[in-house]
């Protein structure tokens, strides 16, 4: 049985928030300690471009996975909409905990929604699927890119160069930043993207001992719900260069997947939407449900708002 690992982890607030979090639980539910490893990566160096451009949300996690590698340490933990749809051969994803708030927030020091932004405001975020679903709320708005960690985020929008500016509810919930909070978009109004507000903890395939500790971990629910979300992307062959939000969330046993595709260049084109529903009990059936979903969005013309 395994007792003493090391943890590879971002170095932003966040990501150390995280990682503290997974070795507390580590500690209290299975009598392993861990320490942690903080690393910087590619992600989080290169800045003046958007992650479409740069490689995408994975650059957040290979420096992560050659510590696994090296042996230099045993887990990595992500936020898990920054891991890829389709691992690297050699690791897999052994756990994944319970979801916090999944919603995006509507964060700005003067508009309390984007309803009262006046026109042309200027709206912060690099993420395709954000542009693409605010544009359609409000085709006005300037959506300009906005990297960093969150709380160099918060300090842009603070400095002035944005009247508002969105953000994943769950990070600023962790870090005790709720107060900033101006509104919620509800799912209805902006479809969170696969995984959002979710933990992944990222092993080597081979580490049989650590991913049988770290399956009394899984929150079942939250992890058939997001290999639904996840199979949508993978079918699309879904990358942060791809304006895609998939949701699912149980109501009354079954699961209720919802997906919007947002055209890859022309961002003001009409997003297109599917859902798909049923009793989900296993993670084939959620993948399954998952590929639904992207069959609808396919026949709605999804091919034509892809990549070519």
């Amino acid at each position: 049985m395994t007792t003493s690992i090391t943890i590879a982890t971002r170095e932003s607030r966040l990501a150390l928030w995280q990682a503290e979090h997974v070795q507390a639980r580590l500690a209290d539910e299975l009598g392993i300690t861990a320490a942690l490893l903080g690393m910087t990566t590619r992600g989080d160096q290169i800045l003046d471009r958007t992650l479409s451009k740069i490689g995408g949300k994975g650059l957040f996690v290979k420096e992560l996975e050659a510590a696994l590698a090296e042996g230099r340490a045993q887990l990595a933990v992500h936020s898990l909409k920054d891991v890829p749809m389709e691992l690297p051969e050699g690791f897999v994803l052994a756990a994944v905990l319970e979801r916090e708030d999944p919603r995006d927030a509507f964060v700005s020091n003067d508009y309390a929604s984007v309803a009262e932004l006046p026109e042309g405001a200027v709206v912060g975020s690099s993420s395709l699927r954000r542009v693409t679903q605010l544009l359609s709320l409000r085709p006005d708005l300037r959506v300009e890119p906005l990297r960093g960690n969150l709380d160099t985020r918060l300090r842009k929008l603070d400095e002035g160069g944005y009247h508002a500016i969105v953000l994943a509810a769950a990070g600023l919930k962790r870090l005790g930043l709720a107060n900033r909070v101006r509104g919620y978009f509800e799912v209805d109004q902006m479809l969170p993207c696969a995984g959002q507000g979710a933990l992944g903890l990222e092993i080597r395939a081979d580490d049989v001992g650590l991913a049988e500790a770290l399956a009394k971990l899984i929150h079942l629910p939250t992890l058939l719900a997001c290999e639904a979300e996840r199979a949508v992307s993978r079918a699309l062959g879904g990358s942060c260069s791809l304006p895609l939000a998939a949701h699912a969330r149980w109501l009354d046993g079954s699961l209720r997947l919802d997906a919007a595709l947002g055209h890859v260049e022309a961002h003001t084109s009409p997003l297109l939407r599917a859902t798909a529903a049923a009793p989900v009990a296993d993670a084939a059936a959620a993948r399954a449900l998952g590929q639904q979903a992207a069959a609808r969005l396919r026949e709605l013309g999804a091919g034509s708002y892809l990549p070519g």
